[in-house]
């Protein structure tokens, strides 16, 4: 079965936010642990970017999670939930 080029944008761009999602969970976890500085322009544009595309789909999952001290999971979910998306919904789409 191929694939039209609409499911391949939308699984293309899926994908793409996949990996600032990740992106964005190892540069927090590495600004904690003062492994790298956000002193550094070019580390400090890069985590500003990751942060203010992945907290509008973070906050509300962050609101419904309970709060689990210092560990957060809502990365972890909006994964999943990317990959659902991936795997169940762009082979329904009709074009």
């Amino acid at each position: 079965m191929t694939i039209g080029p609409v499911e391949w944008l939308f699984s293309t761009v899926l994908s793409l936010y996949l990996w600032i999602v990740i992106a964005s969970a190892v540069f927090s976890w590495l600004v904690a642990f003062d492994v790298i500085n956000l002193r550094n322009r070019l580390v400090a544009t890069i985590y500003d970017t990751c942060d203010r595309l992945t907290t509008p789909l973070l906050n509300p999952i962050r609101k419904i999670l309970p709060n689990l001290g210092g560990v957060d999971l809502s990365p972890v979910v909006l994964i999943l939930g990317i990959q659902m998306v991936q795997n169940f919904a762009v082979p329904l789409i009709p074009f």
